[in-house]
This record gives structure tokens, sequence and C-alpha cells, in this order.
């Protein structure tokens, strides 16, 4: 099953609406290499299934991110166990972070987390994303914290991780570890993490200046921007943007690149 292939035909043994979500997630797996953030078979991202039984689709461990196809995703419960036939498994760190957010949050369709050079940075620097950028500033209101727990094996840290998050941001560093961001849509999820993975890149690009010699914008600006273009529930703009132009934009460029996704 290297190639991202299962044995049985699950486009014609689930529904129309969990098809497109298997789409719409192969399609955020191969973006995320496409864009170079993943980490070998390490990292992840789930949407939730449509329907009451509260079901999400992950990744299947072992596979680089450009292989994936909506096919090999796997379904699995908030108890961890796979609810689907398949002869993949889950990545139990990845099952941790989702479960919790699926389960708390009823917005978070979808749940994106990577570890990329420069959101590690970021995550481990005292204060944070600093206001130093406009891309920072768009995102910058949206953002929560949560403190390294080592490695998301503690079904106990669900909890924390949660509360840390709290009812209404959608984007988080997770100290010493990546970011991670939450949407209502693949569309909204994406465009929150290019955004904060953008930040924190010139972040990091900028501080080899030297924090003194950073010019940090003042909080008047910092409201002004978030306003006109932020990323937080309240900002219909983007989420029009994100979802009209920039999500097709996006299915463009992989059916370019990295066609294959939707098999």
């Amino acid at each position: 099953m290297a190639d991202g292939n299962p044995r049985i035909d699950l486009r014609n043994s689930v529904s129309a609406e969990e098809w497109k979500a298997r789409v719409d997630l192969a399609a955020l797996y191969r973006l995320t290499a496409l864009y170079g953030w993943d980490d070998m078979i390490f990292t992840h991202i789930s949407h939730r299934v449509p329907g009451p039984e509260h079901h999400f689709l992950i990744n299947p461990y072992g596979y680089f991110f450009e292989e994936i196809t909506a096919s090999s995703l796997v379904k699995v419960d908030l108890e961890g166990n796979i609810v689907q036939e398949t002869d993949a498994m889950i990545n139990p760190a990845g099952f941790t972070i989702h479960s919790a957010i699926h389960a708390a949050r009823e917005d978070a369709l979808v749940v994106m987390h990577v570890h990329t050079d420069q959101g590690v940075a970021v995550s481990a620097q005292k204060e944070g994303l600093l206001p130093i950028s406009q891309t920072a500033m768009i995102v910058r209101e949206d953002i929560a914290y949560h403190d390294y727990e080592g490695v998301a094996l503690d079904l106990d840290e669900r909890e924390r991780l949660v509360a840390d998050l709290g009812p209404q941001k959608h984007s988080m560093l997770l100290r010493n570890h990546g970011t991670l961001t939450c949407g209502e849509s693949p569309a909204m999820t994406f465009t929150r993490m290019f955004f904060l993975e953008r930040a924190c890149k010139m972040q990091v690009m900028a501080l080899t200046a030297g924090r003194d010699g950073v010019l940090e914008c003042g909080e008047d600006l910092q409201d002004k921007v978030a306003g006109q273009g932020g990323l937080t529930a309240h900002s219909s703009g983007m989420s029009m943007l994100s979802e009209k132009l920039v999500w097709p934009a996006l299915l463009r460029k992989l059916d370019r690149q990295l066609p294959g996704y939707a098999a």
C-alpha cells in the first residue's frame, strides 16, 4: 500500500458528503507537501466526517503527504477506533491533538498541525509572534498558546490543549513544537496556516538584525490591520476570499503540480 491506494472502492461505499471531505482533506495534505510544510510521515491534518457520529478522517501513518489520496485516508471515532476497513494505522500523537479539538469545537471541521522550521522557531521564542509584519498582524489576534508537554501521547493533555485554544480562536503556537490552525472549512484552515507560517518565517528573518533592530507596530496599527483583513471568526471578507478565490486557485495549482489526490 505504499502508493497510497486502498484495496476497496471507498468512493462507492461512502456518502457523497464524506467523499467530498476526503477529497478536500487529501488536497490539504498535498498542498502541505507542495508548500514544504510536511515533516516526512509526521504531523497531521484531519477533517470531521459530516453526520452525527463525530467521526473524523486522518492520514494513514507511514505515508508521505504527497502520496495521500481521498481513498487512503482513515476514518476514526473520538476514542481512536478505526471505523472502516483498512490495513492502515494512525499516528497516536495525531489522534490526541485532533480528537481533542474535534470533540470540543463544533466549528472546527478541519484541524491542521505542522512542524516547520520557522513555526517551531517562533513557538520557542518567549514573546511569541511579534507585530512586526502586516502578515503577523493579520493573524496575531487569533493566536493561542499551549505549553510543551512532550510528544502528545498522554490523553489527559487534551483538556489543557482545548482550554488554551479556547472557544473562539483558530490558530495556535504549540510551544517548542509547531503550529496549528482549525476552521469551518479546508479553505479557511489552510489560509490561516499560510499566513501564520509566513508570519513566522518573516519574524525569524527579521530577528537576524537583533531584537533591538526590529520595528514593532503599535496597538493602533495592530487593531487597524486585524480589522482590515484579520482571520478571526468575524472576518467574513477573508472567509469569502478564501472560499471563492483562494481555494479554487489552490486546487488548480494541485491539478497542475500534484494531481491524483481525488482518487
